[in-house]
C-alpha cells in the first residue's frame, strides 16, 4: 500500500499532522512517524530509517533557516555532530540486528523518557524567565545576539567532554530509533553547556543534519529504507511545521502539553503491546 499513490498521499497526511504537533511542541517529527508506520504494517526498523527521511528533511529546513537570520552557531552543531556521526553508524547497526520485540520495548521506553524530559525543558524555560535580569538600557542584548547562549564562536576547551557526550547520545538515539535526538539534546545542553533554550534548539537543529544522514546512509546500505514514502513524510512534515509555529500562539500551552502527554502515553502502550506480542511469538 505505502508503495502506491494513495499511499504515498496518505503518507504525506501523515506527515503534515506529526509535522504540526511537532511545530506546537519543539520535537522532532520521528517520535511520531516511527510508530504510526508500524500501523501500516512495516518492521520497526525498517519504519526508523524511513522517519530518517522526515527528520532530515525537517532539519535541514530549520538550519538553513537559522544559518540565514545567523542565528546558528555552527561551531558547537559541527563539534555535536562530529560525535554523532560515529554514533549514529552504531545505532542503525544494532537497530538492524536487535529483534522487532525488544525495538519495540526499547521505543516505548524512549516514548516515556521523552514526557520527562519535556516536563525539564519547561522546568528549564521558567528557571530562564525567573533568573533573567530587567530589560534596560545598560543590558539589553545588541540585535541579534538574544538567546544565543554560547554565542556564535567557538566554545571554551571546558564544554568540549559534555559536548561529546550529548553528541554520542544523540548519535546512537537517531540511529537506533529514527529521530532526530533534539528531545535529548536540548535539556542536556541547557544543563551542561549553559546555552539557553532557544539557542540549544537551534544548534540541535544543525547537529541532526549529519547526523540523520550518517544514520540514513547505514541504514540505506543495509536495504531498509523506502525513500519515496519517507520524501512523502518529509514533504508533509515541513508543511506542518509550519502550520504547527503559526497554530502555537492562538493555543493554550497547558493543553497543548497535556493532550500531547496523553498521545505519547498512547502510542508507548501500543509499542510496549507491540513488543510483548513479539516476545509471545
Amino acid at each position: 500500500m505505502l508503495e502506491s499513490p494513495l499511499g504515498w498521499v496518505l503518507l504525506f497526511l501523515v506527515g503534515t499532522v506529526t509535522g504540526t504537533l511537532s511545530g506546537l511542541l519543539g520535537i522532532g517529527g520521528g517520535l511520531l512517524m516511527v510508530p504510526i508506520l508500524t500501523l501500516f504494517g512495516l518492521p520497526l526498523v525498517q519504519a526508523t530509517a524511513t522517519s530518517l527521511i522526515g527528520v532530515l528533511l525537517s532539519a535541514l529546513s530549520g538550519s538553513v533557516q537559522n544559518l540565514r537570520t545567523r542565528d546558528l552557531n555552527w561551531h558547537v552543531s559541527l563539534l555535536l555532530a562530529l560525535f554523532g556521526i560515529f554514533t549514529a553508524q552504531i545505532g542503525a547497526w544494532l537497530g538492524d540486528r536487535l529483534p522487532d520485540a525488544w525495538l519495540a520495548l526499547s521505543f516505548a521506553g524512549l516514548l516515556l523518557l521523552t514526557i520527562y524530559l519535556m516536563d525539564l525543558r519547561r522546568k528549564l524555560q521558567k528557571r530562564e524567565v525567573l533568573t533573567a535580569p530587567p530589560a534596560t538600557v545598560e543590558n539589553k542584548p545588541n540585535v541579534g545576539e538574544e538567546e544565543q547562549g554560547l554565542g556564535k564562536s567557538s566554545p571554551p576547551a571546558r564544554y568540549l567532554p559534555p559536548i561529546a557526550g550529548i553528541g554520542l547520545l544523540a548519535g546512537v538515539l537517531s540511529g537506533l530509533f529514527g529521530v532526530g535526538g533534539g528531545v535529548v539534546m536540548v535539556p542536556l545542553q541547557t544543563l551542561f553547556l549553559n546555552e539557553t533554550i532557544k539557542s540549544a534548539v537551534r544548534t540541535s537543529l544543525g547537529a541532526i543534519v549529519p547526523i540523520a544522514i550518517s544514520g540514513l546512509a547505514q541504514h540505506a546500505w543495509n536495504g531498509n529504507v523506502l525513500w519515496i514514502p519517507g520524501l512523502c513524510l518529509g514533504l508533509g512534515g515541513i508543511f506542518g511545521a509550519q502550520a504547527g509555529t503559526r497554530l502555537l500562539p492562538k493555543l493554550s500551552d497547558r493543553s497543548v502539553n497535556q493532550l500531547f502527554r496523553l498521545f505519547l502515553i498512547g502510542l508507548a502502550i501500543y509499542m510496549v503491546i507491540r513488543g510483548l506480542r513479539g516476545l509471545q511469538n
